[in-house]
């Protein structure tokens, strides 16, 4: 009989299933979205039994079109496992019988802002970072429980538990509250050396381990699943759900780059360049974080917020009579200002675009960021401000990667994948600013590859997660051209020299912003 593993990411505006054969070859997929929800200023939260409800249709959607290609299990038949990767930073309070206090607040939520300030000045920030590696910054999960704390104390003294969206879903399906190292490395709780709660950030944040889930390798397999869910799922209840890891861990397996010297760049609405080290490599400096893969894997990078949103923004605000004539003639509107883009020399003729239109996580860590051209000149017409955005968003990447090369040293290969790998004139213009070939592997949906490897891995099919290079193809390969480097080298210095000089007005804006809004 075949064998089959179904590899499960729950992101942040979507849960994708996607069902693999064991040699990694995709048989069906599905994708279910769902909201963000703003309900006040600088929220970012999520309904999550709508997640759960996605969750169980992607599942089950990708079993029954399996059915239909004829190849795959009929209701769960030669299925080994289903594995779980996340998107990291998200918390949920609970009650003593398991219901939620809170929705889901997610990385995005910049809410306790002011708290991380806080906790990065007064609260000993740093040295919380060194045993954590999670950088001081409102997405995660450390200074949103300081604010939940400070503003709804209530529901925090209420809350028995504190937990991530995947603790939630695997919760509900199982009736026990477990969190893989992954997920915890990314909270702001977990200390990196002992692969256990840390007792300092505890103690700020005022809760004890018995408020938390229970720790557990990734690799750690959950049996007994609900019958009315397995029903639903079209699985059976001896199912093993694979706990598996965090999103941006497990794009780097299903990238096949967790081997020194190879860097996994991730760009789709947000966007990361990671790296994978044998052990906890935090950055004294703060630039990076350190998340666990397992204990022996470590994934140093950088997230950035702004990546394709920036595209869309320009889709949306910039090009609006553009987009609205490719949507008339059946054209994808991406795809025709990618066009307009081309019309223009690399580096714009001299335009820079910063693309911190929600603030910024790497390199910045600052929340209070604003986007902005630079060096608009009267012959700069709207093409050059499109290439400039996109070029700014490359650029802006290119200053994750040498934080994070000052950390592991230098980069050998780049691994890229993302919604930019549709767009020839992105895939090269990374080529170009990063100066180093880049690879585009044939599948995009990474992060479910790696939770079907580490699926493999944890039911012994595999021998190490190292089997996932046999797994990964190349689909595109692009080397830098001469030329459009040459042009990129002049203007990266000022790209990255001028955040510093304008941090104080980034401060300044914001606060005249929220005045403003008031």
């Amino acid at each position: 009989m075949s064998a089959f593993v179904l590899g499960v990411d729950i992101g942040t505006t979507s849960t994708k299933a996607v069902l693999f054969d064991t040699s990694g070859g995709i048989l069906a997929q599905s994708n279910v979205e769902y909201p963000l929800l703003s309900p006040v200023p600088f929220a970012a939260e999520q309904d999550p039994d709508q997640i759960l409800r996605a969750v169980m249709k992607a599942v089950r959607t990708s079993l029954e079109k399996s059915v239909e290609a004829a190849g795959g299990p009929a209701a769960g038949e030669g299925l080994l496992c289903v594995a779980f990767s996340a998107a990291m930073h998200s918390l949920i309070a609970m009650d003593k019988v398991g219901n939620p206090l809170t929705q889901c607040i997610t990385w995005a939520d910049n809410r306790s802002a002011a708290w991380a300030r806080r906790l990065k000045e007064e609260l000993g920030g740093h040295d919380i970072y060194m045993r954590t590696g999670t950088p001081i910054h409102p997405m995660s999960p450390l200074p949103k429980l300081l604010w939940l704390r400070d503003t709804k104390p209530d529901v925090f003294a209420a809350a028995a538990r504190f937990i991530s969206i995947k603790e939630y879903v695997l919760y509900r399906l199982f009736g026990r509250y477990v969190v893989d190292w992954s997920i915890a490395s990314a909270s702001g709780l977990f200390n990196m050396a002992a692969l256990d709660w840390d007792s300092g950030a505890l103690a700020v944040a005022g809760i004890d381990r018995s408020r938390l889930s229970e720790l557990v390798p990734p690799t750690f397999a959950l049996r007994g699943l609900n019958a009315g869910a397995a029903a639903e799922m079209r699985l059976s209840p001896d199912t093993p759900f694979i706990v598996g890891a965090n999103d941006g861990a497990l794009s780097n397996l299903g990238l096949a780059a967790i081997a020194p010297g190879v860097v996994a760049v991730s760009l789709g609405t947000s966007g990361a360049v990671r790296t994978v080290t044998s052990q906890p490599r935090p950055d004294p400096q703060e630039r990076t974080f350190c998340y666990a893969l397992t204990a022996s894997h470590w994934v140093v990078g950088g997230p950035v917020n702004n990546g394709g949103m920036v595209f869309r923004w320009i889709r949306d605000e910039l090009a609006t009579a553009e987009s609205e004539t490719a949507r008339r003639l059946g054209l994808d509107p991406y795809d025709v200002l990618t066009k307009i883009a081309e019309r223009v020399p690399a580096g714009s003729e001299g335009l820079i675009f910063h693309p911190y239109l929600a603030g910024e996580r790497a390199p910045l860590w600052n929340a209070n960021a604003r986007g902005s051209f630079f060096g608009l000149a009267m012959h700069h017409r709207k093409e050059h401000m499109i290439r400039a955005a996109l070029e700014g968003v490359m650029f802006n990447l290119y200053s994750v990667l040498l934080s994070v090369e000052r950390v592991t040293g230098p980069a050998a290969r780049i691994e890229a994948t993302g919604g930019f790998a549709r767009s020839p004139l992105w895939r090269q213009m990374m080529a170009d600013v990063f100066n180093r070939e880049v690879h585009i592997p044939e599948s995009h949906e990474s992060s479910c590859l790696g939770a079907a490897v580490l699926g493999l891995y944890a039911m012994e099919r595999i021998s190490s997660i190292e089997a996932v290079s046999g797994m990964v193809g190349s689909l595109h390969r692009h080397r830098p051209e001469p030329e459009q480097v040459r042009r990129y080298a002049a203007l990266l210095p000022i790209f990255l020299d001028l955040p510093a000089q304008l941090h104080e007005q980034y401060e300044r804006i914001a606060a005249a912003q929220g005045e403003l809004l008031r």
